[in-house]
């Protein structure tokens, strides 16, 4: 790929710079709800739970309440965001210095589907990696789902984050981690790679 064309990076957050599991998140809250993790994962499909809390749709304490209808009025604020960030492990040391050294050369940005407890436990394993107090700090700008109100696949975003950078299609990469996401940007017109595992943006970038 020759990447000489190109002026701007996308970079999808989760499974792309952080690595994420969550089974772990299901696991912790089957825990906390005395169920199992078909179960927990049923009762957020039904409830769209994550489709609600990533659009805005509900804040930080309305996702709360909507854990405690589906898994105990008693869990505590605590309990809940340490269930739901137990999916967040680490940050490669070596994924940051790429992102560092592509700073030189282009203008870079994280387009992600996200919520405001997440982005606190990200920022704050960052932190605690690089000494980088939060995202905003390396990136030109972060786009959060729970903040613009929309969400990946929708080729809204895709077409919001292009026009309030005023970027170029033909000079812009995205790179995401699901399928539906990358074709979504694709019909976009923005090149797009798939960060598809055991890849990682060290492989697709090495020649940037």
């Amino acid at each position: 790929m020759n990447f000489s064309e190109y002026k701007n990076i996308i970079f999808d957050l989760g499974a792309v710079i952080i690595n994420i599991d969550f089974q772990k998140t299901f696991e912790a809250f089957a825990k906390l709800g005395n169920t199992d993790v078909l179960q927990v994962l049923k009762k957020f499909e039904d409830q769209k739970i994550l489709h609600r809390y990533e659009t805005g749709e509900v804040d930080d304490n309305g996702f709360r309440n909507l854990i405690r209808e589906e898994f105990g009025s008693q869990l505590s604020d605590d309990q809940i965001d340490n269930a739901w960030n137990a999916l967040l492990l680490d940050i490669p040391q070596e994924r940051i210095n790429l992102i560092l050294k592509l700073k030189n050369k282009y203008r870079l940005f994280i387009l992600s589907n996200t919520n405001a407890i997440h982005i606190k436990g990200v920022n704050a394993i960052l932190h605690k990696t690089t000494g980088t107090p939060n995202l905003d700090k390396i990136f030109e700008k972060v786009y959060y789902s729970h903040e613009v109100l929309l969400r990946k696949p929708d080729v809204a975003i895709y077409e919001y984050v292009l026009k309030d950078k005023d970027l170029k299609v033909s000079e812009t990469i995205f790179l995401d981690d699901n399928l539906d996401n990358i074709k979504a940007s694709e019909r976009v017109g923005i090149t797009s790679l798939w960060v598809n595992h055991p890849l990682t943006i060290l492989d697709l970038l090495k020649d940037a």
